[in-house]
């Protein structure tokens, strides 16, 4: 029984260290803390980015603090592994029609959505990204706050 125990405890020693040496699927996630997407707002576009530790088509939507659903900036796109990946979000609801791909200096892809909904209000928000073939979600670590003031 007492070596059955030991042999237990080093395996879950193992598995542990494998797990903690393994990377999270969205990695370097950033966003810009507060943005405010009016006439006079400094900056009026949420930045968005992140990096995949494994290429995959990703759904990266909008979520208020409650976790519903206020937009989707994109669906399905073939995002390849180790590249920061960016998106813009004009603080509109619903889900991109379009959007427009611009090139980075630093190399990287920057996905400003057109979503064309009605304005989303004042709040807390965070992002959710999808990953299809992974068949999992990651939820920002962190959120930012869209202010109409």
């Amino acid at each position: 029984m007492f070596a059955a125990l030991v042999v237990a405890c080093f395996a879950a020693f193992i598995i542990t260290q494998r797990l903690k040496h393994t990377p999270t699927a969205v990695q370097s996630f950033k966003l810009t803390p507060i943005f405010s997407p009016t006439p006079t707002g400094h900056i009026k576009a949420e930045q968005i980015s992140f990096k995949l530790a494994k290429a995959d088509e990703v759904t990266v939507t909008i979520l208020d603090s409650s976790e519903n659903e206020v937009a989707t900036l994109v669906h399905d796109r073939s995002v390849t592994r180790y590249k920061q990946f960016s998106l813009r979000w004009n603080g509109r609801r619903g889900v991109a029609h379009s959007y427009t791909v611009l090139g980075g200096a630093d190399g990287t892809t920057i996905v400003v959505s057109h979503n064309t909904g009605k304005p989303a209000p004042e709040g807390e928000y965070r992002v959710r990204v999808s990953l299809r073939e992974q068949h999992r979600s990651v939820l920002s670590p962190s959120s930012f706050m869209l202010v109409r003031r």
